[in-house]
């Protein structure tokens, strides 16, 4: 995807809503997902913990079961073959179809399974950056009278929109602010593109 913009970025906003479904019975025969090898933990606090996780070629990663539900984003295209908990990894799997990135991504809870990458020497793996929305209710969020929201906004993109998460596609455009907002939802932002961004707080800082 070429830009010639300030940045870009995927923002993923968790909606204040009750988390989807329930806890799965027997989440102890499985471990959580994350942290695995592959994996790093760039942020967390009480209400997600933020993933950065590559699919690493030639590693046999344990069946697993999602515990959260999930949002994020593919960063860079890989093959891996998913199987269920009591299905054998196949010796050769078949190719997927490439899909084009940035791709957003969601998943609810309760999920069990095993990924496991594959590909030539010189085929890339698999990169993302995948959040867990923990099971946090917060309360809801009045906006202002008169003030506007973060998104949506001129340029946003909608690229993935559930009870559970939105996720806005956005380019800064150079030398084009953006109109005085408030965010009135839990957002991470995942920046594609480099960029230099000043932000202005409400009390003028």
């Amino acid at each position: 995807m070429q830009r010639s913009k300030i940045g870009a970025g995927i923002i993923i906003c968790a909606c204040v809503l009750a988390p989807l479904g329930c806890r799965a019975f027997g989440d102890e025969m499985y471990p959580h997902a994350f942290p695995r090898t592959g994996t790093v933990k760039p942020f967390e606090n009480d209400r997600v913990t933020v993933w950065e996780v590559n699919w690493l070629k030639g590693v046999m990663q344990p069946v697993h079961r999602h515990r959260y539900d999930m949002a994020g984003v593919y960063l860079r295209f890989g093959q891996i073959t998913v199987t269920g908990p009591d299905e054998p990894v196949p010796a050769s799997p078949k190719p997927g179809p490439v899909f084009e990135i940035p791709r957003p991504y969601y998943q609810p809870k309760g999920v069990t399974h095993r990924e496991v990458a594959f590909g030539g020497p010189n085929d890339p793996e698999r990169l993302g950056i995948m959040c867990d929305l923990k099971d946090s209710t917060p309360q809801p969020f009045e906006v202002p009278p008169g003030m506007m929201t973060a998104f949506p906004r001129e340029g946003a993109k909608d690229v993935l929109d559930n009870a559970r998460v939105i996720e806005w596609d956005y380019t800064w455009k150079p030398h084009a602010p953006v109109a005085r907002h408030v965010h009135d939802k839990d957002s991470i932002e995942v920046f594609l593109e480099g960029g230099t961004i000043k932000r202005t707080m409400a009390e003028g800082r």
